[in-house]
């Protein structure tokens, strides 16, 4: 079962990538980011690509410009997550055969995003928009339209934001912060899966 949970692992280091991936997907967690501003993300994805395989959708966030979607192409990645609404960004993601989320905030910048190409939409800071300002947004958007709430999003308010109509989640500190156990993330990353499920079933 593929859920719309991004994990958000910013900060991970290249020694961590083989066990937390392995942590992620084995609670069920299938889509997995490593923020560019990362410890050596670029080696870490690479690697997480290779062990992956098909099991997990990998691929970076905080993409900011071209040249790393190039790379991240020559490594495998499968997708790209911004902070921004870049539409040269988001034409090179598609171009590369990635899924490109950009994160937008305005209805401006979400109409922007989706004619540049993006497969979704992350509201970002989420917990800024609000769960009112995201159904006003909503309202105007295409009805297939995949969003994602990301920034103080996690168990306690997943039913919240699902009733507003989103269709899916990026956590990243509630997940994973630099110095958590393998056992730790392993254990949120359940604990996650269980309450996404009992509110999407």
């Amino acid at each position: 079962m593929s859920r719309n949970i991004i994990a958000i692992l910013r900060g991970l280091t290249p020694d961590e990538a083989l066990p937390v991936t392995d942590a992620l997907l084995d609670a069920g967690i299938t889509r997995i980011e490593v923020p560019l501003n990362s410890p050596q993300p670029f080696e870490s994805i690479a690697t997480m690509v290779s062990h992956a395989g098909a099991r997990g959708l990998i691929g970076a966030g905080t993409v900011l410009d071209t040249e790393a979607v190039q790379r991240l192409q020559d490594i495998g990645a499968g997708m790209v997550v911004s902070p921004d609404c870049n539409p040269q960004v988001i034409a090179a993601t598609k171009a590369a055969g990635m899924r490109s989320y950009p994160g937008v905030f305005t209805p401006t910048e979400a109409f922007a995003a989706l004619r540049a190409g993006a497969d979704g939409l992350k509201f970002f800071p989420a917990f800024k928009l609000g769960i009112d300002g995201f159904k006003a947004l909503k309202a105007v958007l295409p009805a297939e339209t995949q969003t994602f709430a990301v920034g103080g999003v996690g168990p306690e308010n997943f039913a919240d934001w699902i009733a507003a109509g989103i269709t899916g989640f990026g956590v990243g500190s509630n997940l994973y912060k630099p110095g958590f156990s393998t056992a730790e993330i392993a254990a949120r990353a359940k604990d996650m899966v269980a309450a996404y499920d009992e509110v999407t079933s």
